[in-house]
């Protein structure tokens, strides 16, 4: 499923944006962060090698049938994607690509 660099999910179904620079403290009420493949939660940054090809980077919002996932503190995106991919409604992706 690729590399996982932030994971946000119980975003209320009224949230039309997340605020810039956005961190634990000023996400939405109610907002949960799972654990990256940085090992934390929280963004970890695009740092594509110099020189390399331009990567992609993925950007997915899923409507659920669900107001909120029942998944633990922490949670590994592995089971986010399994709860995700159970419980969607519809999603949407953009992807942009970024390289140094």
């Amino acid at each position: 499923s690729g590399w996982w660099h932030w994971t946000l999910y119980d975003i209320p179904a009224n949230v039309s944006q997340l605020p810039r620079g956005a961190t634990a403290k000023s996400l939405p009420e109610g907002t949960q962060q799972g654990r990256n493949d940085y090992g934390s939660q929280s963004l970890g940054g695009a740092c594509p090698p110099a020189g390399s090809p331009a990567h992609r980077y993925v950007f997915t919002l899923h409507a659920l049938k669900v107001a909120h996932l029942e998944a633990p503190p922490g949670a590994s995106s592995a089971l986010l994607g399994y709860l995700i991919n159970s419980n969607r409604l519809a999603s949407a992706s953009l992807t942009p690509l970024y390289g140094r």
